[in-house]
């Protein structure tokens, strides 16, 4: 089973998503989830590092199971969200 107890994540520009970890035991998982995604859980969100950052922040439980949902172990080294990953928010 997938666990995201380390809150570090980076904003990498060159893929327009925010990268975080999943550890399922001794096995660490990457994740992205792009841009699109996280204008679609906070439509509010600021367009650059810092506001995609905070919309990570203020979204990270729904996140990290989605991400939980999508991952199988041993079966790639990262994973993408994108915004269909996410139900619409009103």
């Amino acid at each position: 089973m997938i666990q995201f107890p380390n809150h570090s994540r980076s904003y990498d520009g060159t893929r327009r998503a925010v990268h975080f970890w999943g550890y399922d035991s001794a096995i660490e998982a990457s994740f992205f989830i792009e841009e699109d995604a996280l204008r679609r859980l906070q439509p509010d969100a600021r367009p650059d590092e810092s506001g995609f950052l905070n919309a990570f922040d203020s979204n990270r439980d729904v996140i990290c199971a989605a991400a939980a949902k999508m991952y199988v172990r041993g079966s790639r080294g990262s994973y993408d969200l994108v915004a269909a990953n996410f139900s619409k928010v009103s």
